[in-house]
C-alpha cells in the first residue's frame, strides 16, 4: 500500500497515459531522493512515477515540472533519457504534482572502481560516460525548446554568491578557509566561454547502463539541472579523480592501463575532442569551487541537525567532514594562485 489514492492516480493514468492498463502495484523506492520516486508495476508495463514531498516546500524547490519539460524536450534529441509518459500540474490528485516516466531496466554502478569488471570492460564503460556527458553539452538548447531554461551568463559568478550566501544563513562555526575561499573565487572566476544544458550532479551512479555492454540507458535525477558552464559538469565529474575510493565515486590512484580507468588526461582529452575545445582551463580552480559548493551544502545540514531538524545517523556522518571539504577546497585554491 502507498501513501496516495491509488484509485485517482489509476484514473489518472488510464486518462493522461497512452496505452496504459490496469490493474498496477505502487512500490517505493529506497534512497534519499528528495522528489520521492515510485515503481508502478501494470498490465500495460512498468513505469516510474516522481512527485513533489507532500506539505509546504519552498516555492523554487523540488521542481518535478522543470525536470519533465527537461526529459520531454532531450527525448526526441536521442540523448539518453527515460520517456516521459504525462505530467500532473493538480496536487488535488495524489496530494502533490508528479510526473510519470518509463522504468528504464539496467545497471546501476554505485562503485566508481568497477571492482567486478576487467580492464577492458572498465574502460569502456567510462569513455561511455564521457560521451554521454559530451553529448548533453552538444544538444542545441534552444532549438529544443530550452531556452528559457536558466540564465545562460555569469554562470559561476553566481554560484559563488549563491553558496556563500547559503553558507552565511547556516553557519555555526569559524572556519578560516572557508573565509578566504568566500574571499577569493569571485575575485578569480573564470570567464565563461560557453552554455549549455547542465546536469548539475552527473556522476556514474546517476545513470542505468545496458544489461550487458557499456552504453549509457538513460541518465537521472535532473533536479540541479540548468542552462550553464558546460566546465560545472565536467569538473564536478573529474572531482572522482582527486577523490580517494571511498567505495563510491573516487578512484585517485586507481587510474591507467592495469585498471582500465582511464587517467584525467585521458578524459579531458576525449571529453575536449568530442566538443570541439583545444583543451581546458586550470582545474584547480573548479575543484576549489566543487569543494566549496559542497561545504555550503555540508554546513546547511550541520545547521538542520543542530535544530533538530536532520536526524539520521548518516548526516551525523557528513558533517564530521566539514572541516577535511574545507581544508580540501583551500587546497585546490592554493593549487589554482590564491
Amino acid at each position: 500500500m502507498s501513501d496516495m489514492d491509488e484509485t485517482r492516480l489509476g484514473e489518472w493514468l488510464a486518462a493522461n497515459v497512452a496505452g496504459f492498463a490496469g490493474p498496477f502495484a505502487i512500490e517505493k523506492f529506497a534512497g534519499g531522493q528528495s522528489n520521492p520516486t515510485y515503481r508502478i508495476d501494470a498490465a500495460s508495463g512498468s513505469y516510474v512515477l516522481r512527485r513533489k514531498p507532500f506539505g509546504p516546500i519552498l516555492p523554487s524547490a523540488h521542481a518535478v515540472e522543470r525536470e519533465h519539460q527537461l526529459i520531454a524536450a532531450l527525448h526526441p534529441t536521442g540523448f539518453p533519457v527515460a520517456r516521459p509518459y504525462g505530467l500532473c500540474e493538480d496536487a488535488e490528485v495524489i496530494g502533490a504534482p508528479f510526473y510519470i516516466m518509463e522504468m528504464v531496466e539496467g545497471r546501476t554502478f554505485w562503485d566508481g572502481a568497477l571492482p567486478d569488471m576487467g580492464a577492458i570492460e572498465r574502460t569502456a564503460v567510462y569513455e561511455a560516460i564521457v560521451d554521454t556527458l559530451a553529448a548533453l553539452h552538444s544538444v542545441d538548447y534552444e532549438a529544443v525548446g530550452l531556452g528559457e531554461y536558466g540564465k545562460p551568463g555569469n554562470y559561476f559568478e553566481r554560484q559563488v554568491a549563491r553558496w556563500s550566501k547559503q553558507y552565511r544563513m547556516s553557519q555555526t562555526d569559524d572556519l578560516p578557509e572557508v573565509e578566504k575561499l568566500i574571499e577569493w573565487l569571485p575575485r578569480t572566476v573564470p570567464a565563461q566561454t560557453r552554455t549549455s544544458i547542465v546536469h548539475g550532479d552527473f556522476r556514474i551512479d546517476n545513470m542505468i547502463f545496458a544489461p550487458a555492454e557499456p552504453q549509457v540507458l538513460a541518465v537521472l535525477d535532473w533536479e540541479l539541472s540548468t542552462l550553464g558552464d558546460p566546465l560545472a559538469d565536467f569538473s564536478y565529474f573529474l572531482m572522482s579523480w582527486v577523490t580517494e575510493p571511498e567505495g563510491r565515486s573516487g578512484v585517485k590512484g586507481l587510474t591507467g592501463p592495469t585498471t582500465g580507468i582511464p587517467t584525467i588526461e585521458a578524459v579531458v582529452e576525449r571529453y575536449c575532442a568530442a566538443t570541439g575545445r583545444d583543451g581546458v582551463p586550470d582545474l584547480n580552480w573548479y575543484f576549489a569551487y566543487n569543494l566549496f559548493r559542497l561545504t555550503g551544502i555540508v554546513q546547511g545540514i550541520k545547521k538542520r541537525i543542530i535544530e533538530g531538524n536532520a536526524s539520521s545517523d548518516q548526516a551525523a556522518k557528513t558533517v564530521e567532514r566539514l572541516p577535511g571539504l574545507a581544508a580540501s577546497a583551500w587546497h585546490f585554491a592554493r593549487e589554482a594562485g590564491a
